[in-house]
């Protein structure tokens, strides 16, 4: 009798084993798929945010949601920002953006990447047409960045431009450059340009502004001055673009941009860096950024496809004729 309930209760103990052994097997097959499915239904949230309105940063936040739904993301909620080059609005959307909580931060241009650098240095953060990542204190090491910053630097070839600026104007002689003095990227091309065009026997004379309010009374001064123009990857110019043109275009003064949209609205010609391109550039890095890769990972894009673009109608008015080696291996504004 007291064997049969021995070998009752052994009998129960395997029982019980057996049921805990197949339950734990029923968990470890089922428990993957469902975080695996909560995983994948997990909403992915982007916040973008713009420094200012004007189409080369138009076109790069364009180009960069585009490449994210072409990278898997069209569900993705994407929040964007527009601080419309107010540095407070800058700084209060960036905090929004990190209370938000969004998978990744992309910053177009460089006062809204620092806005956002300022806000956080645990969320990854994408610089889309950041010229002087170094200098606006953005990364330390752009080959291996070690903080949560990479992205798409816009750093412009201005020996390329100044190439082209002579073979239009064989006889130019003293450019102006127009700049920011608050705006870092702004600062560190004025220095790389000038550098240049002394090597190439111009004369550089600098036109700082402080902001867009003094657009009119700076360039009616410099255009008595100088024989042509050149403006880099300035954001406040940028956005307010056509009315230096008014001014330069009464008074015959050819602009060079940095940029092909500033080319299409009434600028001369530039070796120019497509900004739909460096957007979807830019698209791509935070794609990796959202599928898993580090920042460390992935060094910063010196993004420098460039094609010579011509505005013709720009030289007829300004009487200026383009030579035809120019023309042959340029692009030309519709």
């Amino acid at each position: 009798m007291k064997n049969k309930k021995m070998i009752i209760a052994i009998v129960i103990i395997v029982i019980i084993a057996i049921v805990i052994i197949v339950i734990i097997a029923i968990v470890a097959v089922i428990y993957p798929k469902i975080t695996t499915k909560k995983s994948a239904n997990k909403e992915v949230k982007i916040g973008i945010l713009q420094f200012v309105t004007h189409p080369a940063l138009d076109a790069i936040t364009k180009g960069a949601k585009d490449e994210l739904k072409k990278e898997g993301y069209a569900d993705a909620k994407i929040n964007f920002y527009n601080g419309e080059a107010d540095q407070s609005k800058l700084q209060t959307m960036s905090s929004q953006l990190v209370q938000e909580k969004n998978d990744v931060l992309i910053g177009i241009a460089t006062p809204a990447a620092q806005a956002l650098a300022n806000a956080t240095s645990q969320t990854p953060i994408v610089m889309g047409a950041v010229t002087d990542p170094v200098g606006a204190n953005l990364v330390k090491n752009v080959r291996h960045p070690k903080g949560n910053i990479t992205g798409v630097s816009d750093r412009f070839p201005v020996a390329k431009e100044i190439k082209l600026m002579k073979e239009i104007l064989p006889n130019l002689k003293t450019v102006g450059v127009l700049y920011t003095s608050s705006e870092a990227n702004s600062k560190s091309q004025v220095e790389s340009f000038t550098k240049a065009a002394k090597e190439n026997g111009l004369t550089v004379k600098t036109y700082a502004i402080a902001s867009s309010n003094d657009i009119t009374t700076t360039v009616n001064v410099a255009s008595k001055e100088v024989q042509a123009f050149y403006i880099g990857n300035d954001n406040t110019i940028a956005s307010a673009f056509n009315n230096v043109l008014q001014i330069t275009n009464a008074a015959k003064i050819p602009v060079f941009p940095s940029v092909d949209t500033m080319v299409t609205q009434g600028g001369l010609a530039a070796v120019s860096i497509n900004q739909r391109e460096l957007g979807i550039q830019t698209g791509k890095i935070a794609a990796a950024l959202l599928k898993g890769k580090k920042v460390s990972q992935i060094p910063v894009d010196f993004y420098d496809h460039t094609t010579p673009i011509i505005n013709t109608k720009a030289a007829q008015a300004l009487q200026i004729t383009i030579p035809k080696s120019v023309l042959d291996q340029s692009t030309k504004t519709k």
